[in-house]
């Protein structure tokens, strides 16, 4: 949940079915476990209707739900990598990289090392004042197995401009994959809440409308090629999987996921 130490949020739920406070705020969050979101609630940082809370609280429509933002926990200091970038374009306000499949963008727990921002930190020497020290110059990321390019911003005023740029639908974000079998349409919009999968925490699932996190997919077959397609796709949010998720929700996963 971090965001600034001592900042209280506070958020109106507006749903007519009662949910368990853990469960509303797992389908919030679907990035964190439901075991960080209950000590999150068991450390007493969140309130109902300015009252203490429980995991197992049911929260009701009007309910008044206030949350005491905290800072993420610290990383190891982020160590400049010497690395073999393929650099697409660079200027100094920004650099833009294309980016290898099986390549990391930052560092998190259990991989603090070997990621494009280890990379980046040893060939822009004014990144780590950028953006704080976790994600210094990082606008937007893309999935370790997934390649193509990555903006990245070198100063404080290019971290901004493209920010708002992405906020606003300014810059779109377009990729390209083959999937298994053909769409019956030659386009469409794929509309499906995601969050963590009901049954296995560890993977993502489009859920039900008053779980997950809205997620909008616009896509386009290219070219039928025996039992695949090759489609374009445009997104329209950026949620953690989402080409992949939708393509599975529409029983067409991509070639290579289960």
């Amino acid at each position: 949940f971090g965001l600034g130490e001592g900042e209280l949020i506070e958020i109106k739920y507006l749903f007519e079915l009662p949910m368990r406070l853990d469960r509303w705020l797992v389908s919030q969050r679907p990035e964190q476990s439901r075991t960080s979101i209950q000590n999150f609630i068991n450390s007493g940082l969140i309130l109902i209707n300015y009252k203490p809370a429980k995991a197992k609280t049911p929260l009701r429509k009007g309910d008044n739900i206030q949350i005491w933002l905290t800072p993420p926990e610290p990383l190891p200091y982020l160590k400049p990598e010497k690395m073999d970038l393929d650099i697409l374009f660079e200027d100094k306000h920004i650099i833009v990289i294309n980016k290898s499949s099986g390549l990391t963008v930052h560092p998190a727990p259990g991989h603090k090392s070997g990621t494009l921002v280890n990379g980046l930190l040893a060939h822009c020497k004014n990144l780590p004042g950028i953006n704080g020290k976790l994600r210094p110059g990082i606008v937007h990321r893309l999935d370790k197995d997934t390649s193509g390019c990555i903006v990245v911003a070198k100063s404080q005023e290019a971290l901004v401009n493209l920010q708002l740029q992405i906020k606003n639908k300014i810059a779109s974000r377009n990729y390209l994959a083959v999937i298994h079998g053909a769409p019956k349409q030659n386009e469409g919009t794929i509309l499906g809440n995601i969050g963590r999968h009901p049954n296995d925490r560890k993977k993502y699932a489009v859920v039900e409308e008053n779980l997950g996190r809205y997620a909008c997919t616009h896509w386009k077959l290219i070219e039928k090629i025996g039992n695949y397609s090759l489609m374009s796709f445009k997104l329209d949010t950026g949620r953690t999987h989402q080409i992949r998720v939708h393509c599975s929700y529409i029983k067409h996963p991509i070639l290579g996921d289960p």
